[in-house]
């Protein structure tokens, strides 16, 4: 009779981590993901050098072999309201607390971490490059949030969402100055809050 092992199970880790925090329009998305070790991954990366094709392919491999996983978010509304840190914080909150597992350990991707959460939580600076679980975190945020912009693109046709993802750019920047600013505009970011007091003169 083989004697009974006495080692513990590998704790429940929990990667974090978030997309969208620069963008002058849509939300933050974030994700929660616990791996299982038992089933693992290969190629997981920071979603940000990964291509479009494998970030995709990425994408269903974990939802199916993770032990859970959980995409949450913070609205426009919230991030002007709240400022974007805070929105973010909370955006996290809600997807930790969206695991149908409680983890043990969270690890999140930063310098700051929300709180309280259930969990023993440590920021992770450059975690998405360094925690498989952060990573996966990460391409989950990001397939999400850039298939979300593919929506609001045809949506708001001539903005660029669908390339640029919202972020700054000068394509973006001149459709704010010829279309004017759409209902998933953040006001409170400086390009388009300028815009709005420019046009509250006239």
């Amino acid at each position: 009779m083989k004697p009974r092992s006495t080692a513990l199970p590998p704790a429940l880790l929990c990667g974090v981590d978030e997309v969208g925090r620069g963008p002058l329009a849509g939300p933050v998305v974030t994700a929660a993901v616990i791996l299982d070790p038992d089933n693992p991954i290969e190629g997981l990366a920071d979603s940000k050098k990964l291509t479009e094709k494998r970030r995709e392919r990425l994408y269903d491999e974990i939802r199916d072999k993770a032990l859970c996983w959980h995409v949450a978010r913070a609205e426009v509304h919230e991030i002007d309201s709240l400022n974007i840190l805070h929105a973010t914080m909370l955006a996290m909150t809600r997807a930790v607390e969206g695991l149908a597992t409680i983890p043990e350990e969270i690890l999140i991707d930063g310098n700051r971490v929300p709180g309280p959460l259930q969990g023993r939580a440590t920021a992770v600076v450059g975690g998405d490059d360094l925690h498989p679980c952060i990573s996966a975190a990460s391409i989950l945020a990001k397939v999400t949030r850039d298939r979300e912009m593919l929506v609001m693109e045809a949506e708001y046709p001539g903005y660029g969402f669908d390339r640029h993802k919202g972020y700054p750019t000068k394509v973006h920047l001149s459709a704010l100055d010829t279309l004017g600013i759409t209902p998933i505009h953040r006001r409170s970011f400086g390009p388009v809050k300028q815009r709005l007091q420019q046009r509250n003169l006239f």
